[in-house]
Order: structure tokens, then C-alpha cells, then sequence
């Protein structure tokens, strides 16, 4: 049987940022020491000191360590107490999820502005398709350079990421890679990449298991890759074996699955002081108009139905809707059928929060479209998925949503609210 070998890192040319990636599509993304990043980002005293976020008391268990900490030997699910006499002089933080997810929601859509393809994992994982990307963007190694890019820009967080044909390698990748790394995993050299590893490293693998396989003398993936299927099932029985043997020749036919498609897509602001400025209502209907958008062309889908949502000071909340003549998927004619709705309501008392919200969804290429309130065969819908693949590469917030209203409406606008 065979021997693990050093285990393939991102400086490994072979699998490096500039290996042929051909045929790699899918992506698997995991934030490096997220929680604990998080807080050192919060708290710029702490870079570079040994972090642990978890239970602080005697019965706390560690969550997550930076990787200060882990050179002590602190591990995720270790007791804080014994993290604690490895590490005497670490800082010990509670948790703070709010702040997690937070974080968690800004990287996401830094995924989603690449390709609507995302399966989240957890707060700080995820799978990405990237196929219906490259177009835009280039090949899969180049758009996980850009991601990393972006989250380190944006959120000041790092990330590692793995580029492979299927999930597993590409998960298997991203753990190679870390921290704060990039590798590719050639389709004709997953195989090389994979049957080196120890058995421990394929799914479903666990400690219980990993100790049966090694009684039997399977040590690496090609020792259970090369194993008998009596041997295997006697080991961890018969569906396991399959499951098994098909991770160790790099066979993992799933595909990256998004979040359930929502009937409706939308956005929302809650003011910090209650609004009673129509130019302030405009301005902000033509964010979340511009934010709706964006998100309705990123999974490719259309509407028929503009909603205004509307909650006074007193908490009231009234909603008001206009059904279009055919679908749309533009922010131009969200924003000018919302500021018709709040103009025909005519509120006089201060706004809490509005929102705009399109229904009636269906897929964009299933669906007929007409040219947008009169615009020229190439107008609005062009412009915006062009200010989309710009938003993807330099962030929202540089591709400002003035340009919706037309140079006549600039002055009012200069300032857009974001939620």
C-alpha cells in the first residue's frame, strides 16, 4: 500500500493560480478564522495576537481561533479551558453572531455579484458555479483571484479559495490553500492531487472510520481507491464503500444548489430618524430600486409586479402594487413605477421605512420583454447588466444609481441612501 505524501499546496506550481483550469467550474470559498477575523477587524489591537471566540466560562467550548492561536494548538470544538492552558495569553472573546452574519451577508453578495450560483455552507462557506461567469469575467482562477480581491478590499477579511471539476476537490482545495491562499486543482490532475491524501480527507470519513480503514492497511485514497469492494464494505459497510470508492477516483457528480429561488425579490430601508422629505423617499426608493435590480438580473429572473412597502413612525404598515403590461428586470422601471405608487398614496406624516419589491417572478430567458418605457433597442437593460459586471469587479458602491434617472435628475440624487 501506498505512503501519504506532503499534501499539494498553493505554491505548488502544478496546482498553482496559474495551473490549467480548464473545466473547473466550481469554486468552494471558506473565510479564514472568520469569527475570529471578524473581531480583529473590529478591534485592529488585537492583529496579530492570539484570538479565541467561543464560550468564555468553564463549560465553553472554542469556536473559532486565528491563526496566532492555532500555533499554540487551539482547535475549533476544543474546551475553551483546555484552549486556555495552551494558550495562556490569548484574548478570550463571547461570540457576537449578529456581527457574524453581518459579515457573512456583505460576503455573500460579493459572491452573488459574480454568479447567482452560491450554495452557502455555513456563515463562512460556500460553493459557487462559476461557468455562466467566465464571459464576464475570465477564466475560474481569475474570478477566485477577484473574489478574494473584493472580500480583502471591502470587508478586510481573507479568504481561501479552491478551484476544481466537482465539489469535493474544490473543498479540498480551499482547505490546501489556507490561510489566506488560491488553488487550482486541474481536472487532469485531480487524481495526482487526491490519492496521495490520507483516507480522512474524503467525505464521510471519520475518526471511527478512518481507524477501521487503517486496521485493514488503507492508509491513502489509493490504497482505499485500489482496495476491493468486499474489503471496503466489510470496513464501513455497503453504502458507505460506494460512496467511498467514488470520492477516491475524484467522481462527485453534484452540482452547486442555490438557495430556493423566492417568489418575490426586494429591498428595504429602516431610516435612523423617521423621514418626512420626498426628495429623501425619492432618493431612497432609487436605491433599493437599483439594489432589487441588480439582484432580479443576478438569478436571472424577471417580474411583473412592482410593490411599495410603506411603515410609519406608529409602526402602521401599508403596501400598494402596480401589475406591468410585461415583465421587467430594470431598476429604471422599478424606481419610476414605485415613485408613481408613492405619489398616488401621498403620505403626510414621517416614514419609518419603505421598501420596493418585485413579484410574479419568472426566468428571464423563458420570458418575452419589451424595450423599456420607450428606450431605444439597445437602452437601460443594456446599461444596467453593464453596470452590473462593473459592480462585480469593483464593488455597489462605485457604480452609484444616478445614471437611472437621466442627467435631468442628477441634483437630486448625488447622495443615494443605502440600506
Amino acid at each position: 500500500m501506498g505512503r501519504s505524501q506532503s499534501l499539494p499546496r498553493g505554491g505548488d506550481p502544478r496546482f498553482g493560480p496559474d495551473a490549467d483550469d480548464t473545466g473547473c467550474a466550481i469554486l468552494h470559498v471558506d473565510m479564514d478564522a472568520f469569527y475570529a477575523s471578524v473581531e480583529v477587524r473590529r478591534r485592529p489591537e488585537l492583529r496579530g495576537r492570539p484570538v479565541v471566540v467561543g464560550g468564555v466560562g468553564p463549560r465553553g467550548v472554542v469556536s473559532s481561533a486565528s491563526y496566532e492561536a492555532r500555533q499554540y494548538g487551539v482547535r475549533s470544538a476544543m474546551p475553551t479551558a483546555r484552549a486556555r492552558a495552551l494558550c495562556p495569553g490569548a484574548v478570550y472573546l463571547p461570540p457576537d453572531f449578529t456581527a457574524y452574519t453581518e459579515a457573512s451577508r456583505a460576503v455573500m453578495r460579493i459572491f452573488r455579484d459574480v454568479t447567482p450560483l452560491v450554495e452557502p455552507l455555513s456563515l463562512d462557506e460556500a460553493f459557487l458555479d462559476v461557468a455562466g461567469a467566465r464571459r464576464l469575467f475570465g477564466r475560474p482562477a481569475d474570478i477566485a483571484a477577484l473574489i478574494r480581491r473584493r472580500v480583502a478590499e471591502e470587508q478586510r477579511l481573507t479568504c481561501s479559495v479552491g478551484v476544481g471539476p466537482s465539489k469535493f476537490v474544490a473543498k479540498l482545495g480551499s482547505t490546501r490553500a489556507k490561510p489566506d491562499g488560491l488553488l487550482v486543482v486541474p481536472a487532469a490532475r485531480v487524481l495526482e492531487f487526491l490519492h496521495p491524501l490520507p483516507v480522512s480527507a474524503l467525505w464521510g470519513v471519520g475518526e471511527r472510520s478512518a481507524d477501521a480503514l487503517r486496521r485493514l492497511g488503507l492508509r491513502t485514497v489509493r490504497d482505499l481507491a485500489e482496495a476491493p469492494a468486499g474489503l471496503l464494505r466489510r470496513a464501513v459497510g455497503e453504502a458507505s464503500a460506494a460512496h467511498l470508492h467514488e470520492l477516491a477516483w475524484g467522481r462527485d457528480p453534484r452540482g452547486v444548489t442555490p438557495e430556493q429561488v423566492e417568489k418575490s425579490i426586494g429591498a428595504e430601508v429602516t431610516f435612523d430618524i423617521d423621514v418626512t422629505d420626498p426628495d429623501e423617499i425619492r432618493r431612497s426608493l432609487l436605491a433599493l430600486a437599483d439594489k432589487a435590480g441588480a439582484r432580479l438580473r443576478a438569478a436571472g429572473q424577471v417580474g411583473r409586479t412592482v410593490s411599495l412597502k410603506v411603515r410609519f413612525a406608529d409602526f402602521r404598515t401599508i403596501s400598494r402594487s402596480r401589475t406591468l403590461a410585461v415583465p421587467t428586470d430594470t431598476a429604471r422601471e422599478m424606481f419610476d413605477t414605485a415613485w408613481a405608487l408613492w405619489g398616488a398614496l401621498a403620505p403626510g406624516e414621517p416614514v419609518r421605512l419603505v421598501g420596493v419589491r418585485m413579484e410574479g417572478l419568472a426566468p428571464a430567458g423563458e420570458t418575452p420583454q419589451q424595450l423599456t418605457l420607450g428606450a431605444p433597442e439597445r437602452g437601460w437593460r443594456e446599461a444596467e447588466a453593464a453596470a452590473d459586471a462593473a459592480a462585480a469587479r469593483f464593488g455597489r458602491s462605485v457604480i452609484g444609481p444616478a445614471s437611472l434617472l437621466g442627467r435631468r435628475d442628477t441634483r437630486q440624487v448625488e447622495k443615494p441612501t443605502r440600506p
